[in-house]
C-alpha cells in the first residue's frame, strides 16, 4: 500500500521572500560533500562569501573544496559551528536533529536547504532550471558546453562531474554578453530536483521539464501527485511579458496537466511531428536533427548513445538557441561533448580469459533509465554479452517499482545485484525487500540474475564469467561504481 501524499497549495513568485546577497555573509554547508552543495558552495566562495562545510567522509568533491581554500571539517559531532556564520545551509539529507543544526538552532542562526539557497540565487539572475524524473545532469551538462562554446559565459551547478565544463560549478559573467537578452542578468543553469518538492523553491525565468514518471512515491504515493508537483513547479515560471518560457516534453511528459492555465509562453520538443520542436533520430549514426515547422535548424553527432540522448541534447540545443547560440555553434558544441561522469561512460577494457571485456559506468537507478541505457549499449555496443551490476537505491524506490525493476533488464544476460543501498528509508521499510526479491522476479522473467555481496566477491565473480566480447555496465546512484574500478584495476593483463 502506498502512502498519502500531501497536497500543498501551488507556490507563486509572490509567496517568495525578498531575494538574499550571500555576497558577503558568513555561509556554513552541512552535507557540504554532494555534488549541489559543493557546487553552491564554490559559487558562492567566488560571489565573495565565507564558505565553510562539514561532511561525515573525504572526497573528490570536499578536496575541490580545500583546494580552493574552502574549510571543510569530517567530525560533525559536537556541533562546531563557524563564530561567524549568518546563514547555515543544510543538503536535503541532513536530519532534524542532525548536531550542528542544533547548534545553529541555539544560536539563532538562520538555516536554509540547499534549494532555498538555491532560489536565492536565482532570483538576482536569470534562472534556468531542468526538471524532469530523467537526464537532468545530461542536458545540464550539454547546455552548458554549449553556451561556454558559444560565448554566453554561463553561471551554474550541474549534478554530476563534467570535465569538459570545468567540472560541476562555474561563475561566468555578471551580465549576459550576447543574444537576444544581451546585458539581461547572468544566465544561471541549475538542475530542478522533485524530490521533497525541493524544486518549488527554485525561481526559474525559464525552464525545462524533459518527462515525467513515477519516481519518489515515499514522498508523493502516486503519479498524480508527482505530476501535480511538477504543475505547481511550472507556475513558478513568470509570465511571458516578463521574459518566462517552458519547453517541455510534447510526450511523456504530461504536458497537458502541467501546462493548464501557464501565463508563461510555452514550447514543446519530442520524437513526435506534432511538437514544436521536431526532433529526429538515426540510432546508426548516431545524428540528431532538430526542425522548427518547415526549418531545419541543425544535425550532429552524439558520442553518447541512445534515443534519451538524442532528446537530452535536443532540450539543450533548443535553449541555447533561444539564448542567442547560433544553430551552427550548437551543434558544433553538441558533436563536440564527451559526456559526464557515470552516465554510460566508458570506463575502458580489460583482457579477460584471453580477450577484450569493455567496462562502462553509469548512474541510472529507475526502471526507464536502466531500460535505455541498456538497450543503447546494446545497439551502439553490440556485445557478446552484457552483463549488469546493478545496485538499487533505496528500499522504497526497489518496492514501489519492483515489476518495472524486473522488466527493465531485458537487454541483458547476466544481472548480478548487490544489497539495497540504504540511505534515508526507515528501519521498517527497510525490512519490507530485499536484493534476494528483484533477482527471483528476474529469473521468473528468465534473466539470469544473481546475489552477491560484498563488492570484492562481485569482483571475483566478474573474473570468472566475463568471457571475451562481454559488455560490463555498473549501475545505480550508490558505491556500487566501486566494483567497475576495481575490476578494471584488478587486471594483470589490462588491454592496449
Amino acid at each position: 500500500m502506498t502512502p498519502a501524499a500531501t497536497t500543498i497549495a501551488p507556490p507563486t513568485t509572490t509567496a517568495f521572500a525578498a531575494p538574499i546577497d550571500f555576497s558577503s555573509k558568513s555561509l556554513h554547508f552541512i552535507g557540504i560533500g554532494g555534488c549541489g552543495m559543493s557546487g553552491l558552495a564554490r559559487v558562492l566562495s567566488r560571489l565573495g562569501a565565507l564558505c565553510s562545510g562539514s561532511d561525515t567522509t573525504p572526497s573528490e568533491f570536499t578536496a575541490a573544496l580545500q583546494h580552493e581554500k574552502i574549510a571543510v571539517r569530517f567530525d560533525q559531532s559536537s556541533g562546531e559551528l563557524p563564530q561567524r556564520c549568518d546563514f547555515v545551509i543544510a543538503s536535503a539529507a541532513i536530519k532534524a536533529d542532525h548536531p550542528e543544526l542544533l547548534a545553529a538552532e541555539a544560536r539563532g542562526i538562520a538555516v536554509l536547504t540547499y534549494a532555498e539557497a538555491l532560489g536565492h540565487v536565482q532570483a538576482q539572475r536569470t534562472g534556468v532550471s531542468i526538471a524532469g524524473t530523467h537526464g537532468k545532469s545530461t542536458t545540464a551538462a550539454m547546455l552548458c558546453h554549449v553556451l561556454i562554446e558559444s560565448g554566453l559565459d554561463p553561471s551554474f551547478i550541474v549534478g554530476a562531474n563534467c570535465a569538459q565544463i570545468g567540472g560541476g560549478s562555474r561563475t561566468g559573467a555578471a551580465t549576459i554578453p550576447a543574444g537576444p537578452m544581451l546585458r539581461k542578468p547572468a544566465l544561471f543553469i541549475a538542475e530542478a530536483c522533485e524530490f521533497n518538492r525541493s524544486f518549488h523553491h527554485h525561481r526559474p525565468t525559464i525552464a525545462l521539464i524533459n518527462n515525467v514518471e513515477e519516481d519518489h512515491l515515499d514522498i508523493y504515493g502516486s503519479l498524480e501527485h508527482v505530476v501535480e508537483a511538477f504543475a505547481q513547479f511550472a507556475q513558478l515560471v513568470p509570465n511571458d511579458v516578463d521574459g518566462g518560457r517552458l519547453l517541455i516534453g510534447h510526450d511523456g511528459a504530461h504536458r497537458r496537466e502541467i501546462t493548464a492555465g501557464l501565463n508563461c509562453a510555452v514550447q514543446t520538443f519530442g520524437f513526435n511531428p506534432s511538437a514544436d520542436w521536431h526532433v529526429t533520430f538515426d540510432p546508426a549514426k548516431n545524428t540528431v536533427t532538430v526542425q522548427h515547422g518547415h526549418e531545419v535548424c541543425a544535425t550532429w553527432t552524439l558520442s553518447m548513445a541512445g534515443d534519451h540522448n538524442a532528446l537530452n541534447s535536443a532540450a539543450a540545443a533548443i535553449l541555447a538557441h533561444s539564448f542567442g547560440a547560433t544553430w551552427n555553434d550548437i551543434a558544433a558544441a553538441l558533436s563536440s561533448f564527451r559526456g559526464i561522469d557515470r552516465r554510460m561512460q566508458r570506463l575502458g577494457e580489460r583482457v579477460v580469459n584471453g580477450g577484450i571485456v569493455t567496462i562502462f559506468d553509469d548512474y541510472g537507478h529507475h526502471p526507464t533509465e536502466i531500460d535505455a541505457t541498456l538497450r543503447a549499449l546494446r545497439q551502439s555496443e553490440k556485445p557478446q554479452r552484457l552483463i549488469c551490476v546493478f545496485q538499487p537505491h533505496q528500499h522504497s524506490r526497489t518496492r514501489f517499482l519492483l515489476e518495472q525493476f524486473a522488466n527493465s533488464f531485458s537487454s541483458a544476460d547476466i544481472v548480478i545485484v548487490p544489497h539495497i543501498y540504504f540511505v534515508r528509508d526507515s528501519e521498517i521499510e527497510k525490512h519490507r525487500v530485499s536484493a534476494h526479491d528483484l533477482v527471483d522476479r528476474l529469473r521468473e522473467l528468465g534473466v539470469t540474475a544473481l546475489h552477491l555481496y560484498p563488492f570484492d566477491a562481485i569482483v571475483e565473480q566478474l573474473e570468472v564469467i566475463c568471457r571475451p566480447g562481454d559488455l560490463l555496465v555498473i549501475m545505480g546512484a550508490g558505491p556500487v561504481w566501486q566494483v567497475g574500478k576495481a575490476f578494471l584495476n584488478s587486471a594483470s593483463d589490462p588491454a592496449t
